[in-house]
């Protein structure tokens, strides 16, 4: 019904009109406590095979929604029901900004992938914070993910960082710092470890300082060379980060046709994503968490990447193709599959065809 209802109406709007009605929609579930509930008891991953523990946090499912969707934290309670594992939020700035001018967000339909533009548009840390300090009605994981102001220079990128992470990093059930945006000037040039150090120690002491210690991670671009992968794992390991998302979206285009700027996702970046997520594992072992992201359609991508190394798994560009019941469909499928191979968890399969 979903594609149907994409392919007649959804795909005939501009991609970011289109985000805007699906947001509407969320709302009327958001604020609707009786309605999320019973939406929760019947899409949340429920099966305790699904259940996995990463850096102290015990997540109901390993597949979750990346950030980039719910940019306020205004949804978390709507897509925990819809049946994600846990959800990041954000971007998130130290001030508010309005991001790039549109058109900023593009379907490529043919290729099941989406390029966006969109810089960083978000109501600020301190709004945010006030957010998810309400009440949600559900259980939910938060993942809170930060990034640079663009007005911000990047002598100033520390002090921005942490700025966000103390008001954040509280009420985050874990942090993350995103480097690794192409559409904010100069963001992905803080991958370099010589600017990725200071910033990273900087918010790992505000993240150790919260009550509960708040496990932090960084996020890492796709087109960073095998080398500078290998760099920032191991400056992760040296700080003694919890672990590494990967990846974010890419300035490549091969595979498409379209020209428009700013970072392409979907199943283009599927391979890539791979690659770097297995390079990873290679490097660090099961000293870090991995969570393996871009590309990401199905349950057969979501146990690639778990036998890869990965112990998370998130999802975004593929939910606008595969509609609202995508996650809870994927936890179904996975469970199952879990079963057929004879495990009891999840812990079981991860890394299995890792060299």
């Amino acid at each position: 019904m979903y594609r149907l209802v994409f392919n007649q109406i959804l795909s005939r709007f501009d991609a970011e009109d289109a985000h805007h009605l699906t947001v509407r929609a969320l709302r009327l579930l958001s604020v609707t406590p009786v309605v999320r509930r019973l939406v929760h008891r019947r899409l949340a991953p429920r099966d305790p095979i699904l259940r996995v523990q990463a850096f102290g946090v015990h997540f109901p499912s390993p597949f979750g929604l990346a950030a980039g969707f719910d940019k306020d934290a205004g949804f978390v309670g709507a897509m925990s029901a819809l049946g994600f594992g846990h959800v990041e939020v954000g971007t998130i700035t130290a001030y508010a900004q309005p991001g790039n001018a549109r058109p900023r967000l593009f379907r490529l339909i043919a290729n099941r992938a989406i390029i966006n533009r969109m810089g960083f548009n978000n109501a600020g840390a301190s709004a945010v914070a006030r957010t998810l300090s309400r009440p949600r009605g559900v259980p939910a994981i938060v993942g809170v993910n930060i990034g640079k102001t663009k007005v911000v220079p990047e002598s100033e990128a520390v002090d921005d960082y942490v700025t966000s992470a103390k008001e954040l990093a509280p009420l985050a059930d874990y942090l993350v710092v995103n480097v690794s945006s192409p559409n904010t000037p100069g963001l992905r040039d803080l991958q370099a470890v010589r600017l990725l150090g200071p910033l990273l120690r900087a918010v790992k002491e505000v993240a150790d300082g919260t009550p509960r210690r708040t496990p932090l991670l960084v996020k890492i671009a796709p087109d960073l060379t095998d080398e500078d992968v290998d760099a920032v794992a191991d400056l992760a390991l040296e700080l003694g980060l919890d672990g590494i998302i990967a990846t974010n979206t890419t300035i490549s285009r091969e595979g498409v046709s379209s020209t428009e700027t700013g970072g392409l996702s979907g199943r283009p970046l599927k391979a890539r994503s791979m690659e770097v997520l297995r390079r990873l594992r290679a490097r660090v072992g099961d000293r870090l968490v991995l969570v393996s992201v871009g590309g990401v359609e199905n349950v057969d991508d979501v146990w690639e990447r778990l036998l890869a190394g990965a112990t998370l798994v998130q999802g975004y560009s593929a939910m606008i193709y595969e509609g609202p019941l995508w996650a809870h469909r994927v936890n179904r499928a996975l469970a199952r599959r879990l079963r057929r191979h004879g495990a009891t968890g999840v812990r079981e399969i991860i890394g299995r065809t890792a060299s």
